[in-house]
């Protein structure tokens, strides 16, 4: 059976590899179609990005343990290109969990059961109340994102 754990990069799962034992042949040949390697221009993240996405189409119980681990090695190459040329800029914990409201999708209330109360919420997002270490850590599990974003 394989984990699933979210990445820092668009909040896609990155799933482990299955327990089973990974066949070098199969995950040879995976190897030579995706040519897997440190990402160093836009077309390379775009090849390398449509790759992740074919196997990410893929339901999970369907994928092979070399596809999961192939994944896996992609999402790193993806997450480091990112990391190296789309920083966030910092900004203020109130203002990024809106914006991570906004981008996924969801509204205040959704936060209710994170924070505790409507009225902490409220407080949040307008910015009277800052969010507190443990807060962030529950905003960051719920969004899946990194938690220094809300600090």
């Amino acid at each position: 059976m394989s984990t699933t754990m979210r990445t820092p990069i668009m909040g896609a799962p990155r799933r482990r590899p299955s327990p089973r034992k990974i066949d070098p042949r199969k995950y040879g040949r995976l190897l030579r179609e995706s040519l897997p390697g440190s990402i160093e221009t836009e077309e390379e993240y775009d090849r390398t990005l449509a790759a992740v996405e074919r196997l990410m189409d893929k339901d999970e119980e369907d994928m092979t343990p070399e596809e999961g681990r192939l994944l896996e090695l992609l999402a790193i190459l993806v997450e480091d290109y990112d990391d190296r040329h789309y920083q966030l800029p910092k900004s203020d914990p109130h203002k990024m969990l809106k914006y991570l409201l906004e981008e996924k999708g969801l509204k205040p209330r959704d936060l209710w059961t994170v924070l505790g109360s409507k009225s902490r919420v409220s407080e949040i997002l307008s910015g009277k109340r800052g969010i507190s270490k443990a807060q962030a850590k529950k905003l960051a599990a719920f969004l899946h994102v990194p938690v220094d974003l809300l600090i």
